[in-house]
């Protein structure tokens, strides 16, 4: 048990995946076809003819972004209508044969480039369009597209493929390759991190709502994601249990009950992708997601070991919307009224006779009334370690207010200890007198505590 929580300790991610952590926050571009008809899934007939974004305009997109705190856009290349963003080589179903002619994939990551972001691109597997799906030459045709977006358009930093897998002709089902696709992606792209269901470098949340885990894990069982590496040996526990109701709709999937289960552990955290609106397309009559909601979704996929994917869709004119467009900015502004200005501290290891049990002493350099945030940052180049934590009050008299309780830290843990929303926010000291102290104790790790940071913000 003990040597096997120190495997669990040392399963670290790769360049890729903290480049990924890096990004952090990042958009989703989900436009096509479906933007011309008011539809979510496309069936793979609609006319070329049908695609005319006649103000099409990649550089507004990437500077909205921009301007939105966000550092990089992942764009639908293909969805599952088959319509391509690319003159491609390999179908007739693209933008060579429609009334805007433009490489849109080549023009996004033109504009992504001018305003500093990372590029990415969506290639869908099911293609309703293609005759080939549901045999064995689909894989071929697939492949020769997904080339030509690894290959066509500079350095990508996100392959983000979806499991979506519908009926071809005749009711026809496909086999995916993904080991081929993976292989690919490696070779022509290998800072480029690969998102999937299985992996292999980062996997789905379990939603597109937008809820994030309490816990969220980034060490997981192997059984949940088969197709990365795996970085330990069994569990103590591996063939006297089944993980195969593992899914990344389960709550738990790298918690202490299901790890020592598992053969093996591997290094994959989660990207919480969810939409400004209602849905992935544009459609007139929909808006934006409330400010509040959009900002508790940031806290609890940025602030919790996770990346936010939010997708921002053009219009028909090929435009993000006025409407999206005004709530991203407010979004940034609360962002950094909230974020841009710590409070100055000194952070003290106040207790290390127990390497997986440290307390940290915070000294304010000033009093505060009022805490609203405490970020904490663990050092996942030794492995993400933390199980629970504390944060406490520091009172005269040697008599500590609990403050807040938490469970895993990893990349980044933002504790919400106000709510910024809340007409009054109370004091934390629970007296009425202004702090100056905070102890943080971590209560249970796997392993020696390594912490990066911690920040507090008034």
């Amino acid at each position: 048990m003990v040597d096997f929580l120190r495997e669990a300790a040392g399963v670290v991610p790769s360049a890729r995946q903290r480049m990924w952590y890096d990004t952090a926050f990042y958009a989703f571009i989900h436009f096509g076809i479906n933007t011309f008809t008011d539809r979510e899934w496309g069936d793979g007939t609609e006319p070329e003819s049908l695609f005319c974004p006649e103000r099409l305009n990649c550089g507004q997109w990437a500077e909205t972004l921009r301007a939105a705190g966000m550092k990089g856009m992942i764009l639908t290349a293909k969805h599952h209508d088959g319509f391509c963003l690319w003159p491609s080589a390999y179908t007739e179903h693209s933008v060579k044969n429609a009334p805007c002619s433009r490489d849109v994939v080549g023009e996004a990551a033109q504009a992504c480039r001018e305003a500093g972001l990372r590029f990415g691109v969506y290639l869908s597997p099911w293609d309703r369009n293609c005759d080939l799906y549901g045999t064995p030459a689909y894989n071929d045709y697939y492949c020769n597209q997904l080339q030509e977006l690894l290959t066509g358009y500079g350095e990508l930093f996100c392959v983000w493929f979806d499991g979506a897998c519908g009926e071809g002709p005749g009711g026809r089902k496909q086999e995916y390759d993904f080991s081929r696709y993976i292989a690919l992606v490696r070779k022509y792209q290998p800072n480029a991190v690969i998102f999937y269901d299985e992996g292999p470098d980062v996997r789905w949340c379990g939603n597109e709502a937008g809820n994030c885990r309490v816990s969220e894990w980034a060490v997981v069982p192997s059984e949940l994601c088969p197709l990365a590496p795996v970085q330990t040996g069994p569990g103590p526990l591996a063939g006297e249990g089944d993980l195969t109701y593992l899914y990344n709709t389960d709550r738990f999937v790298g918690s202490m009950s299901s790890i020592l289960y598992s053969r093996g552990l591997s290094f994959v955290p989660s990207e919480v992708d969810t939409s400004i609106r209602p849905g992935w397309f544009w459609h007139s009559q929909e808006e934006p997601r409330s400010l509040r909601t959009l900002f508790e979704i940031y806290l609890g996929a940025v602030g919790g070991n996770a990346c936010l994917n939010l997708n921002i869709p053009p219009n028909q004119d090929g435009l993000i919307d006025d409407r999206d467009v005004a709530r991203l900015m407010e979004l940034r502004r609360l962002l950094d009224q909230e974020f841009a200005h710590p409070v100055d501290a000194v952070v003290e290891l106040q207790k290390d006779g127990y390497p997986t049990q440290p307390e940290y002493l915070v000294t304010l350099a000033h009093p505060v009334s009022k805490v609203k945030y405490v970020e904490i940052l663990e050092d996942l180049e030794r492995g993400q370690r933390i199980e629970t934590f504390r944060i406490e009050a520091v009172a005269d008299g040697g008599r500590n207010y609990p403050l807040y309780q938490g469970t895993t830290v990893g990349n980044r843990r933002i504790c919400v200890m106000t709510d910024p929303f809340a007409e009054q926010n109370r004091l934390l000291d629970g007296g009425g007198d202004k702090l100056d102290r905070l102890l943080v104790k971590i209560t249970a790790a796997r392993g020696e505590v390594s912490l990066k940071q911690i920040r507090v913000y008034e």
